[in-house]
């Protein structure tokens, strides 16, 4: 691991200007690289104390070995060359936004002397046009075939057109009147490059002025007494309609976008955008990446930008949209807006959508998003292989005597440090064990105290397990040794000890639970805890945490297991909030007691659902009568209109720093 300060350039040789440098590890490879509209600051914020800096970010500086840089004129020449420089070394710390599968795009070879249509895979290729991606191959074969029919023009392959040329006569497609036939001379190359045009144009979104062109040429015909013209231009009219059927409206005024939306967590980012053009979704493209530095959402849609147009052929603007709507403007947002407009030929916008169907547009590939990553994490998490290796770097990590089968995880969770609620959550075989979670409330501990609270969960847990093990009796079964109560013969399933207990926090929360475990006497159970913010594991005396590499298997069910901890606390505060709620507003109900507020709660299970509730359905409750149905229902309006009048800070969750919604 290389020291920052041993490279670092000598204090003023940086210049002012904009610019685009490069970070080389000792055996010369490029590791990153990144542009600033001044060289001097950005670097210098490079070579700060370690401490200060993003552990991704620190990571990158001490295994680099030196930095260099180019200085250029304009912004938009360095967001140029750094696509460029990204291109050409492949820098392992750049955020590299790889397509998670392959999608068809409809191709045009419009370089051709008679251009042909086809639908392909794979990278573009100079003096063809492009229009897609889609989803589906055989969705726009479909069109394809839908449209050749107003379009007739050539989708046969070189070497089928060539030998129809040699013999004289069209292949089936010139008889059935879905080819213009030009490899026979049935039309000259600019009548056939006139079809092209108009399906091109077609595709690109000028559906309306080409469909009433020729409906007025079907009118015309029909007043001209040419039936069986009129009849054929029906024909084509209907299958144009099929065709747009297929596509869905999706903006009224016929914008020409590409809508971007990300979902992220602390190790992988995945992007989704769809493309829309003439206001109709014309195909869709989703990317799953790993974050390899410590870019916000603006930043990180300012690197997918660079990377989904920095490539595009200069002589195809036309794949550029007008518009472009994303999360969050990137940093640069006017530098990429002139970039892409030089590309384009015209205004080119990036947009954040506030409100109408554009908003409600970006909500929708948002959620496509979402569900990609979620995707995403559960083949990662189900594949054997995969969770196999993430116990073994786990073991490497922690320096563990054997591989964690059986991780628990637990989490802290209080609201201003009232309804201190705690999560145990456990991991077997790297799969989740929902049957054994657990949860607690924490009562011995006052205030905002979470590493109180920690101590008193560790110590109730584990001494429920000394107690349920000494209680238990070992039987021999199918699978193995179990643990079983000897009157009943039932499974004791608190009585298995965990080969690793994570806790979610740093030293403090970890050294609270080496102590607990010590205090009962429990020394054979390894302990470490999992820093949010940072991702750093931190095990117990150590004044250093153990840095697992972002790409780490491991690091990855660490934090799967710290999440659904963190998940699993936070429902069980909410759940309890709700019912402490509920009981505060009808404690003046008259005739209301303890045992027919349970029976309430019990009945409408939460506070929304009792607030919904009319007197009537209040009163189909067990021992409520209709005046105590209507008590109650002017109990909890009171308390509403109380509650949104009084000013009140938010509910803020004080181990986490969330926001902690109301029901």
């Amino acid at each position: 691991m290389a020291n920052p300060s041993t490279y670092r350039p000598a204090p003023g040789s940086i210049p002012t200007k904009p610019g685009v440098y490069r970070f080389r590890d000792a055996k010369g490879r490029v590791i990153y690289v990144g542009k600033a509209k001044s060289l001097r600051p950005r670097l210098s914020s490079y070579f700060q104390d370690i401490g200060n800096l993003h552990p991704r970010t620190a990571s990158m500086v001490t295994t680099g070995a030196s930095v260099e840089w180019t200085v250029v004129d304009t912004e938009v020449e360095a967001l140029q060359l750094e696509y460029s420089w990204i291109k050409e070394f492949d820098p392992r710390f750049n955020v590299k936004y790889r397509d998670d599968k392959s999608y068809p795009w409809l191709a045009v070879t419009v370089g051709e002397e008679f251009p042909r249509v086809m639908v392909g895979r794979g990278a573009k290729r100079k003096g063809t046009r492009y229009f897609g991606p889609y989803s589906h191959a055989w969705a726009i074969r479909e069109t394809v075939d839908l449209l050749l029919r107003v379009f007739p023009m050539r989708s046969c392959s070189n070497g089928v057109f060539k030998r129809s040329a040699q013999i004289g006569r069209p292949c089936l497609l010139g008889y059935i009147d879905k080819c213009s036939a030009p490899c026979v001379g049935s039309v000259t190359p600019e009548e056939h490059r006139e079809i092209v045009d108009d399906f091109c144009d077609f595709m690109a979104g000028s559906t309306t002025a080409f469909t009433k062109r020729l409906e007025r040429e079907m009118y015309a015909a029909s007043e001209a007494l040419d039936f069986e013209k009129a009849a054929r231009l029906r024909d084509d009219l209907g299958a144009l309609t099929k065709a747009l059927e297929k596509q869905a409206v999706v903006l009224g005024d016929g914008t020409d976008a590409d809508v971007i939306a990300l979902a992220e967590d602390p190790l992988e980012v995945a992007v989704q955008i769809f493309y829309v053009r003439g206001g109709r979704i014309r195909g869709q493209r989703g990317w799953v990446a790993d974050r390899s530095d410590d870019s916000d959402t603006a930043g990180l849609v300012q690197e997918f930008l660079l990377q989904l147009y920095g490539g595009a052929d200069p002589d195809a603007g036309d794949t550029i949209p007008r518009e472009v709507l994303v999360p969050a403007l990137p940093p640069d947002h006017t530098v990429m807006e002139e970039l892409l407009t030089e590309r384009r030929g015209s205004r080119v916008a990036i947009r954040v959508p506030q409100r109408g169907d554009k908003r409600d547009l970006q909500e929708t590939v948002a959620s496509n998003a979402a569900q990609a990553l979620a995707l995403h994490k559960t083949k990662r998490a189900s594949d054997l292989t995969t969770r196999n290796r993430a116990l073994e770097e786990i073991q490497q990590a922690l320096a563990l005597d054997e591989v964690p089968l059986r991780i628990e995880c637990y989490d802290v969770s209080n609201l201003q440090g009232t309804e201190v609620v705690a999560s145990m959550v456990v991991f077997e075989d790297g799969l989740s064990r929902k049957s054994e979670y657990r949860r607690f409330v924490i009562r011995g501990v006052d205030g905002q105290n979470d590493v109180a609270s920690m101590h008193e969960v560790i110590t109730r847990r584990f001494k429920r397990l000394l107690d349920e093990q000494a209680r238990s009796e070992t039987v021999s079964t199918d699978s193995g040794p179990m643990l079983v109560d000897p009157e009943t013969g039932r499974p004791r399933k608190f009585a298995y000890a965990p080969s690793l207990v994570v806790v979610d926090g740093g030293p403090p929360q970890v050294a609270a639970a080496q102590q607990a475990l010590a205090e009962l006497g429990v020394t054979d159970i390894p302990v470490c805890g999992l820093a949010k913010r940072l991702e750093e594991v931190w095990l117990p005396g150590e004044e250093d945490p153990v840095i697992m590499a972002r790409t780490s298997e491991g690091l990855y069910l660490l934090q799967r297991i710290r999440d659904e901890a963190h998940r699993f606390a936070i429902n069980h505060h909410r759940g309890r909030r709700s019912k402490s709620m509920v009981e505060s507003m009808l404690d003046d109900v008259p005739g209301l007691g303890e045992v027919r507020r349970k029976t309430l709660l019990k009945h409408f299970g939460s506070l929304k659902k009792l607030r919904e509730a009319e007197p009537d359905a209040i009163a189909l409750v067990p021992g409520i009568g209709p005046r105590t149905a209507a008590a109650i229902k002017e109990a909890v309006a009171k308390a509403d209109a109380t509650r949104k009048t009084a000013p009140r800070e938010p509910a803020v969750n004080t181990a986490t720093g969330e926001l902690i919604e109301e029901d």
